[in-house]
C-alpha cells in the first residue's frame, strides 16, 4: 500500500470507536475492547493517530461519523483529549478504571474484555 492509501480499515462508518492503546494493562483492555466491538458489528474501531496527526481523510470520516465513542484505559483519558483537542466535542466516553479495573494490577483476561465490551457496547446502541 503506497503512502497515499487509506484502505478499507480508514473508510468511514456511521459508528466510530476510538480506544486507548498505552503500555498499561488497561490500555490493553480498551484496545481489545475496541476490537471486540468492531468484531461483533457494534461500531467500527478507527484510527485515533491520524485524528491526531490530523490526516484529512480519517478527521474527514470521522467528522461524518453518526456516533463516536471513546474507551480510555485510565483517567488520563488521553483519546477524549486527542479528540477534543481535533475538534470533536460530540461522543460517548467510557473509562475502563471506572469499571473496577485497577491501572497496572489488572489481568488482560477475556473475562475484562468482554465486560468492558458489554458496558461501552450499551453505548453504541
Amino acid at each position: 500500500m503506497s503512502g497515499n492509501e487509506t484502505g478499507s480499515v480508514c473508510d468511514p462508518a456511521s459508528k466510530l470507536i476510538f480506544s486507548c492503546s498505552g503500555a498499561a494493562d488497561v490500555g490493553e483492555i480498551s484496545d481489545r475492547t475496541a476490537r471486540k466491538l468492531t468484531k461483533e458489528g457494534a461500531g467500527k474501531m478507527f484510527c485515533m493517530a491520524g485524528v491526531a496527526g490530523k490526516v484529512g481523510a480519517i478527521v474527514e470520516a470521522t467528522k461524518s461519523a453518526s456516533q463516536i465513542l471513546v474507551v480510555d484505559g485510565c483517567g488520563v483519558d488521553c483519546v477524549k483529549k486527542c479528540l477534543e483537542n481535533a475538534g470533536f466535542e460530540n461522543f460517548q466516553h467510557i473509562r475502563i478504571t471506572d469499571m473496577g479495573m485497577e491501572k497496572g494490577k489488572t489481568a488482560v483476561t477475556e473475562e475484562n474484555i468482554t465486560n468492558a465490551a458489554e458496558k461501552a457496547g450499551k453505548l453504541l446502541s
